[in-house]
């Protein structure tokens, strides 16, 4: 913990994974209806599972995001300004690689497209 706090306060978090947990009675949908807590939880587990939970990377559960959808849920990627819609638990594996490297070797890179390690050719089309 400790080295986690001198990461943060020396070089703060170089990336935020905010994930839409929304929940509103309305004609609306809402995040937390199209299973934004198990989205939240994946995001979570992968990061752990690659041992960078505790890492320079947030993830934080929010508020609306305004992308609001019956078919999943939303997640923006700060700074590098990604925006996702329709995420559901099973979706989130492939979007944080996408982001972030195969093992989260690019986290504070940037950019998905700023590939900075050879484990990755970048995004499949």
């Amino acid at each position: 913990m400790e080295h986690r706090t001198d990461d943060v306060r020396e070089q703060g978090f170089s990336d935020h994974v905010l994930v839409c947990t929304n929940a509103r009675d309305s004609e609306y949908a809402c995040c937390a209806d199209a299973r934004g807590e198990a989205v939240y939880e994946s995001v979570k587990r992968w990061l752990r599972e690659r041992n960078v939970f505790w890492s320079r990377v947030h993830v934080a559960e929010t508020s609306c995001l305004g992308l609001c959808s019956e078919d999943g849920t939303a997640i923006a990627i700060h700074p590098r300004g990604r925006w996702y819609s329709d995420v559901r638990p099973d979706d989130v594996p492939d979007l944080l690689r996408e982001e972030f490297g195969r093992e989260a070797s690019r986290l504070g890179v940037g950019a998905a497209t700023d590939y900075a390690d050879d484990e990755c050719d970048g995004p499949e089309d």
